[in-house]
């Protein structure tokens, strides 16, 4: 007889984790609270208009074709990827333009008009994160650590010195570019953890590597096609999803989980328990863990975020199809982000146009616009006025298209428009201080100082997704789900570990 496990949460590490031990003889049942996979990276579909509702930028796909390749999958069977480069057109309240891209001659020929040292500074900045992004991804991201001596052990310790772990990103930049627009532009890719460059350590220099060197793509049919190729493949290895049914408890005994309640009072059990629900609700609401949750709660959040997705009447060629403006003081922006927890003063934000690239996302001569403009995580002790500031939010993204694109008629032109701001976040996905990004990370909240996948106390619970080991980001949650069944396999008598595979992929 098969051993059994249940899965509480489809999201993409949920999906993931359920299919590998689908694929290694488990019979697996997932519970989704939804109507549809997917978590954070669903999708909006409304008036021919397509959006995906979280992640749009598809990064690291060798961690990507690694999960397929476990499944008995090529990746390329399941998923169109078209490259995306230039990378991003960034705006600057001064009027300076970069586009982002892979094409060193284009780089040097706009860094230098910015600053005659520069481009040597880029250079070397993309090769120091060439060696975060390697040494992370085998040393700590794609591995588990058991005991905090594996973590801090004599192999190890230098390589977190070298990783730059304890030292700040924003400040790290400063010894390869001079002006601060520039150390904005290499820095600001943060945001996609939901972290500050002032507070994430220098090692995220990886974030710009994987974009220039391995390329940022894009899959025809959106971010969720991801999710639906995903999903096929765990039903094609048995997985049995449930939907509509969000757990309401988690029933454990001394020593183990026995079973889980759903909202209609139907019990499930199972040999093993996997968490992919935000994981400090899971110790929050479901478990009797009331002094974890306690810990959890004083821990840093990442931040939240005010979400526009808006279906307009007229295309907007201009718009490209991933556009970032960046404004005012950068560090007070941060800080009135991650310490006032409120909207900066001037916000940035960021715009997508996926029908640049996929004319389905938008009826023909329309345009699906998704803007995200970063805010503050629900903070009890101060005074949130989530209207006023959704607001202020979109006229600053009004003005700003209008004053840097020429688009004047914006306003006039959208069809529909459907607002997520932090209390979505939380209400809907069960996101702990509606913290878009999950538990932050810093150098105390990463590696094995970051939440176990396993619960301490009960043997048979474990952990997938962004606030448990590795961390934050769709490609690291995919970790997240291959870390996590390799250690209940390891635990549960069997083991098959498969490194991960470095894809060839055709820019298209």
């Amino acid at each position: 007889m098969k051993p059994t496990a249940l899965v509480i949460g489809a999201g993409i590490g949920g999906i993931a984790t359920a299919a590998r031990l689908a694929k290694n003889g488990y019979d697996v049942t997932v519970l989704e609270k939804e109507s549809t996979p997917g978590g954070r990276c669903n999708q909006i579909v409304r008036d021919g208009h397509r959006f995906d509702i979280g992640p749009t930028l598809f990064l690291m796909p060798e961690i990507w074709e690694e999960t397929f390749a476990s499944l008995g999958e090529k990746m390329s069977d399941h998923l169109d990827l078209k490259r995306i480069d230039p990378t991003y057109k960034v705006h600057f309240d001064d009027g300076l333009r970069l586009e982002l891209t892979s094409d060193i001659g284009k780089m040097q020929t706009q860094l230098e008009a910015v600053d005659k040292t520069a481009f040597t500074g880029f250079l070397g900045y993309i090769a120091e994160g060439s060696k975060h992004y390697k040494i992370s991804v085998e040393k700590f991201v794609g591995r588990n650590f058991y005991n905090i001596f594996e973590y801090f052990s004599l192999k190890n310790l230098p390589l977190i010195f070298n990783l730059k772990a304890l030292q700040k990103h924003y400040t790290n930049t400063s010894r390869f570019f001079k002006d601060e627009r520039l150390k904005a532009a290499f820095t600001f890719q943060n945001m996609y953890l939901g972290l500050s460059p002032y507070d994430a350590p220098a090692t995220y220099s990886l974030l710009q590597y994987t974009e220039l060197a391995e390329g940022v793509w894009y899959p025809m049919g959106g971010m969720y096609a991801g999710i639906q190729a995903l999903t096929k493949v765990a039903e094609k290895l048995g997985v049995k999803f449930v939907y509509n049914s969000p757990v309401k408890k988690i029933n454990a005994g001394k020593l183990k989980v026995e079973s889980v309640i759903t909202a209609d009072d139907k019990t499930y059990t199972a040999d093993i328990f996997v968490g992919n629900a935000d994981l400090p609700y899971i110790y929050k609401e479901l478990l009797p863990d009331a002094k974890e949750a306690k810990k959890l709660d004083e821990k840093l959040y990442t931040c939240s975020t005010i979400m526009f997705y808006w279906g307009v009447d007229k295309q907007y060629p201009q718009i490209a199809h991933h556009n970032v403006f960046l404004g005012g003081d950068y560090k007070a922006s941060f800080d009135q982000i991650f310490e006032d927890h409120t909207l900066p003063e001037v916000p940035s934000f960021y715009v997508h146009a996926p029908a640049r690239t996929d004319a389905a996302a938008a009826p023909e001569g329309q345009e699906t616009l998704y803007v995200l403009v970063p805010v503050g995580h629900l903070d009890a002790r101060s005074e949130q006025d989530w209207d006023a500031l959704v607001n202020r939010a979109r006229e600053t993204v009004f003005t700003r298209i209008e004053k840097e694109m020429g688009i004047t008629d914006l306003k006039e032109h959208i069809k529909f428009e459907i607002v997520y701001q932090p209390k979505v976040w939380k209400e809907r996905f069960n996101l702990e201080k509606g913290a878009a990004f999950g538990l932050s990370h810093n150098f105390w909240q990463v590696g094995y100082l970051r939440p176990q996948n396993r619960h301490a106390k009960y043997k048979n619970m474990y952990f997938a997704g962004a606030s448990t080991h590795p961390g934050t980001g769709l490609p690291i949650v995919l970790l997240s789900a291959r870390l996590t069944t390799e250690r209940i396999l390891k635990e549960k008598g069997t083991i098959a570990v498969q490194k991960v595979v470095k894809p060839t992929l055709n820019p298209a």
